[in-house]
């Protein structure tokens, strides 16, 4: 038996290594993805008054804090038994939407178009967004335009780009102002443009990838997320749709307070990153996939004009369901334009400048729940209080958790169909790689588990010589 290891994963948000086993005639028999990191927020939590909990659990990220805050914030609400006002709403709306089209800009231009630009075989050298804006110094520009137009929108309504505490339990701290709203507003039809350049580039570029199409955990799972009451894409409420691998609506209308009734999760002893499942079908059957490619597929449509173009044109490749996770960075883009246009919608809405945009009252529940659409899939926060509104209880359910059971079967998948044993080469192991970032995981916030890993401890002397070994679960 021989064993590959790649340490760490390139091109990714936190920590990981990948393992590939080989037996003597160099085939693949097994290939796993380890989460090494471990951080705990949730026993961090414990303690601490709920009405922390926004601005404590968007630490626990400074890709997504929004989706954080949005999640927790949903959960204070129901703990203080208030409906934050219309117009609070509709500003959460319009941050979350702001994150999640910078944080897709980032994963696209940033970290995987190195690959679909400069190809998955290109050296490993060259692989990175420094020599693509010597190559290609316009879509590089661009990319960092779209994301950094996101950050200034956060940046505008929150007061910082990087945990914002403007979203707070019962609504949002302060209202929109008018130059913040014209000044969105003036920007949004140049970054449709380029978004809709790369998009149309993209397009035509998809024939010239059938190999990593075919491959990228491309097979039969079940499909999570939100939808709202006309079964459109959504991301800040709505209700839980499942969809399986031929279209077929398993469950829908699920509400997110009882998420643990049709949620579990599981622990695996090489990974401190669980794995979430949907009960019903049990674990490890139970495997679904959520973010912007589970969003489209669950979608009757997006509910933007332009969007919904898209959506209907990426809808045709298949008859049911898109199964590859290749398309993630297709779903990705049209999301970018449904981000755009929807902010767009709601900041021309007469009541936007509405200064009621609070709710305030004090704990009437010692339980909240709290669900949401961040960039990579649906968000989960779950708290519980005492008497004094201290949290004694907080359960996160992290988007890149979801995806867990999804990423391994990826990763097995590539490694068996494009790693000989007897001639490995960088763009094999590269590709191996690629198929975790076509999920973008974001591992700092979705590191938290329950048990215990495998650990083994060297204690070496000045000379590096082993003094004593403790292991644990080896």
């Amino acid at each position: 038996m021989k064993k590959i290891t790649i340490d760490p994963v390139t091109r990714i948000e936190g920590h990981a290594k990948i393992t590939i086993d080989l037996d003597d005639s160099g085939k693949v028999t097994n290939a796993r993805m380890h989460v090494t990191q471990l951080r705990g927020f949730e026993k961090f939590c414990v303690g601490r008054p709920f009405t922390e909990m926004p601005s404590l659990t968007a630490r626990t990220c400074g890709i997504c804090p929004v989706s954080h805050l949005i999640s927790a914030s949903k959960a204070c609400d129901m703990i203080l038994a208030v409906k934050p006002p219309h117009t609070g709403r509709q500003l959460r709306r319009v941050i979350n939407l702001a994150q999640i089209m910078q944080s897709h800009a980032l994963n696209f231009f940033h970290l995987s178009s190195p690959d679909l630009l400069l190809g998955f075989d290109a050296p490993k050298e060259d692989r990175n967004i420094f020599n693509l804006i010597k190559t290609h110094p316009d879509i590089a520009r661009n990319g960092i335009g779209l994301r950094a137009f996101g950050q200034k929108i956060i940046e505008q309504l929150g007061g910082k780009r990087i945990h914002p505490g403007w979203i707070v339990p019962g609504g949002v701290s302060h209202k929109l102002e008018p130059e913040i709203k014209d000044w969105i507003l003036k920007g949004i039809p140049e970054q449709i443009k380029v978004t809709r350049d790369i998009l149309d580039w993209f397009k035509k570029e998809i024939k010239n990838f059938n190999e990593e199409i075919r491959t990228f955990a491309n097979y039969p799972t079940l499909f999570l997320g939100l939808v709202n009451d006309n079964g459109e894409l959504e991301h800040y409420d709505g209700k839980v749709r499942v969809m399986d691998h031929i279209g077929k609506i398993v469950a829908d209308k699920l509400d997110p307070r009882e998420y643990q009734s049709y949620i579990g999760e599981a622990v695996e002893e090489d990974s401190y990153l669980k794995s979430p499942f949907y009960k019903p079908f049990g674990y490890p059957n139970g495997v679904y996939r959520v973010g912007p490619l589970a969003r489209l597929n669950i979608a009757d449509r997006c509910g933007t004009p332009i969007a919904d173009e898209e959506h209907a044109e990426f809808k045709s490749l298949e008859r049911g369901p898109i199964l590859s996770s290749f398309f993630y960075h297709y779903a990705r883009l049209i999301e970018i334009i449904y981000c755009l246009e929807k902010i767009e919608m709601i900041l021309k809405t007469d009541d936007i400048l509405d200064p009621h945009i609070r709710s305030f009252a004090e704990p009437n529940r010692l339980e909240g729940i709290g669900m949401s659409e961040a960039p990579r899939g649906t968000l989960m926060h779950h708290y519980r209080i005492d008497e004094n509104g201290l949290i004694t209880f907080a359960n996160l359910i992290i988007a890149s958790g979801n995806n867990n059971l999804a990423m391994n079967h990826g990763v097995y998948q590539v490694a068996k169909h494009f790693i000989d044993g007897n001639n490995i080469t960088d763009g094999a192991l590269n590709r191996v790689e690629a198929v975790i970032r076509a999920f973008d995981p974001c591992l700092s916030c979705s590191t938290h588990a329950i048990g215990k890993m495998p650990l083994m401890l060297e204690l070496r002397d000045s000379n590096k010589k082993i003094v004593d070994i403790k292991t644990r679960g080896i």
